[in-house]
């Protein structure tokens, strides 16, 4: 197998800045095969971006001649120092994967080199003008892809979204188990503590066929999330407390009453607290844990033209969100919105008087690009997407369309 160093910048990324790290996504485990889908004009770009390089006025005004990677750094950044649209270089091989097989790994302490020769930007392993060949022989190697490779963005920030907060319909609301009494009366409950909980129907606290034990997410304080433009309410997201394992199905039992009838009365589940972000209390709803998932994020921009707008900021008390933070969008699975997904954030142009007409009308200033946002996780109604870059503040009702 050989595989030439001097493709172009995008290719040269594409193989060492491998998105086999984005296929394991923020959940370490083993690689899987990547199936990501390519238009025809997706490949095409490919294919004429990987012949002829990429033009000098795509690079960032202060792209270095070289960079050593460092723990800490995300694919993301290091793009970012090299193209000045971060996105458009995993959207362009992102597609390609297909022709990648066995790609490398970038680890830090590597170094890379760019080569502004012939008036286009290639990047390079080594330095020099001239951009070697490396034949590798073929070999089996298994690696923990998790232990030292370069994450897509911080984990950090949206790790937590992968199974919290919870986005519930009305419906699935009033349907969920609630907890309706703690051993020895206890108020607050935490890690390791036993209490009772029951569902409306009876039916949702059983043990499961397999014997598989059954973990629940508790949650309190659902807030209906409104469309900023419409009104309407897109779901509640509920605020996780914590978590539970079912030790004991809910029920019924025949007894004896005070008057020597007998009497059906209701038992509820037991359940036992394994995990605690907040202390828990009588009336906290459960719903049954989801099965992992192992989460793609290749930043790549909507097939299709989106017109979105910011509906929540996550957070207590956050007004206004700054880099890094997570915001809930108006814009579902339902919607087309994907995993990855790269919005760009229009601030709102101010509406005010002119000063010089004398009829003194009023006028709004165009709105104005603010950031980038990329969307990590999709519900049916709503999505989460984390605040990549940005010129101010980014607040509800922002307008979010498609980078291109």
């Amino acid at each position: 197998m050989q595989s030439t160093m001097a493709k172009t910048l995008f290719d040269t990324l594409s193989n060492k800045l491998t998105w086999t790290t984005l296929a394991c996504g923020l959940l370490a485990g083993p690689v899987l095969s990547q199936n990501f889908p390519i238009t025809e004009q997706q490949r095409a770009t490919a294919n004429q971006v990987a012949q002829s390089g990429v033009a000098l006025s795509e690079l960032s005004p202060n792209a270095p001649q070289s960079y050593t990677v460092k723990s800490g750094d995300t694919l993301w950044d290091i793009s970012g120092l090299f193209l000045k649209n971060a996105w458009r270089w995993p959207e362009l091989w992102g597609m390609n994967l297909s022709d990648i097989k066995n790609p490398h790994l970038i680890y830090p302490g590597q170094t890379l080199f760019l080569d502004t020769s012939n008036g286009r930007a290639r990047l390079s392993m080594r330095p020099g003008s001239g951009l070697p060949t490396v034949r590798v022989s073929p070999r089996t190697r298994i690696e923990n892809l998790a232990a030292n490779a370069l994450p897509t963005l911080r984990s950090d920030l949206i790790q937590a979204f992968l199974t919290q907060p919870l986005i519930v319909d009305e419906q699935g609301l009033n349907a969920a188990a609630r907890i309706v009494a703690a051993k020895e009366d206890r108020v607050l409950l935490t890690r390791g503590d036993r209490a009772y909980a029951r569902s409306a129907d009876g039916s949702q606290l059983q043990d499961d066929p397999s014997k598989k034990q059954k973990a629940f997410r508790i949650f309190r304080d659902a807030t209906p999330l409104i469309d900023p433009v419409s009104g309407e309410v897109l779901g509640f997201e509920a605020q996780y407390v914590g978590k539970a394992l079912l030790a004991r199905s809910e029920g019924k039992q025949d007894s004896m009453g005070a008057d020597g009838k007998s009497v059906t009365e209701i038992v509820p589940a037991t359940i036992d607290i394994i995990d605690a972000k907040k202390e828990m209390r009588v009336g906290d709803r459960l719903l049954p844990e989801p099965p992992l998932e192992l989460q793609s994020y290749v930043p790549h921009a909507p097939a299709a033209g989106v017109e979105a707008r910011v509906v929540s900021i996550y957070g207590d008390a956050v007004a206004n969100a700054a880099k890094g933070q997570v915001v809930s969008i108006n814009r579902g699975s339902r919607d087309g919105m994907e995993l990855g997904h790269v919005l760009v954030i229009m601030t709102d142009g101010a509406r005010l008087v002119d000063p010089t007409d004398a009829a003194r009308p009023m006028i709004k200033l165009p709105d104005e690009r603010n950031g980038l946002l990329m969307v990590f996780r999709t519900f049916d109604r709503v999505s989460y997407g984390l605040v990549l870059d940005m010129a101010s503040s980014v607040k509800v009702g922002d307008r979010l369309v498609n980078p291109n």
